[in-house]
């Protein structure tokens, strides 16, 4: 009789957890402000994602023929990276009550941590390397706005360029100096009365009419104006998988998480980003 996975313990055939990243990493930034368009596994797959852009129409006299449309069939590739964190610890640790868990909990943690600063920050890879991505800040031909100084007039503007390209933005991205510097913006000199509001019954972040997004992955004075449909990425399920082999001659146990993300734009022309003067992080005080 052939022994099979269906007839010996955990230890032989040990499990391998997976989750929906929308329930297990639901702040993430790329679950947010992306349209995901597939799952990649691997290196070197990548994701080709096909879009259009469409040609004029036109207005057609009766019982005239109607010119042919050349719509441009292109795409755009999504390369992905592992994000991964592994914890070692001895098994008496791992037996206390609670540890596993709250490991795998800070662990998850550092995943998306690690995934907000590549999304937005991420250095362009060095040829032949095509991952990690590039984060989105550093992705040539997006608008740069101008910086905001005294009024929001810099960003309405850069909205309306976005728009002018095409785009519908569909939401912000700040640092926490950012919007503290945003919501500090009087409306005239010597007023203490505040562009945005005192904001204290906020349900929502919201500031020209698009939901704002805090993070501190951002740069202390940077800001940036998304529009998902224009952000195709490739997003797995998130790995959680523990092992009291690998570390066997110690009698130690692992804890591994992986999750594996791309992106890429598909009109870098719809994504802006912005500046403010006073933003920059105070230095401690000696």
């Amino acid at each position: 009789m052939a022994i099979t996975t269906l007839d010996v313990s955990t230890a032989w055939a040990p499990d391998l957890n997976t989750f929906n990243p929308e329930e297990v990493v639901p702040e993430a930034l790329i679950l947010q402000h992306s349209t995901v368009a597939g799952v990649i596994e691997g290196d070197r797959p990548s994701l080709n994602v096909a879009f259009i852009d469409d040609d004029d129409a036109q207005f057609t006299a009766e019982n005239e023929p109607i010119p042919e449309a050349t719509p441009d069939l292109d795409e755009v590739v999504v390369h992905t990276a592992k994000i991964t964190q592994l914890i070692r610890l001895t098994n008496e640790q791992q037996r206390q009550g609670g540890t596993e868990q709250r490991l795998a909990t800070s662990a998850n943690r550092a995943v998306v941590k690690k995934a907000n600063e590549a999304f937005l920050t991420q250095a362009a890879p060095t040829s032949p390397a095509v991952a990690p991505p590039a984060g989105l800040i550093n992705i040539t031909d997006i608008v740069e706005g101008d910086e905001i100084t005294t009024n929001l007039d810099p960003l309405v503007d850069l909205v309306a360029q976005l728009e002018a390209n095409k785009g519908t933005p569909s939401g912000m991205i700040v640092g926490p100096h950012v919007w503290a510097a945003l919501r500090k913006l009087k409306t005239a000199t010597g007023h203490q009365t505040t562009l945005l509001g005192a904001g204290t019954h906020d349900a929502q972040k919201m500031l020209l009419d698009l939901p704002v997004t805090v993070s501190n992955a951002l740069a202390a004075n940077t800001g940036i104006i998304l529009d998902k449909t224009a952000i195709a990425s490739a997003v797995g399920p998130v790995r959680v998988d523990s092992s009291e082999h690998a570390y066997f001659n110690s009698d130690g146990y692992g804890i591994r998480v992986t999750w594996r993300i791309g992106w890429n734009l598909v009109h870098p022309d719809r994504i802006g980003t912005f500046t403010i003067a006073a933003a920059a992080e105070e230095e401690p005080t000696p």
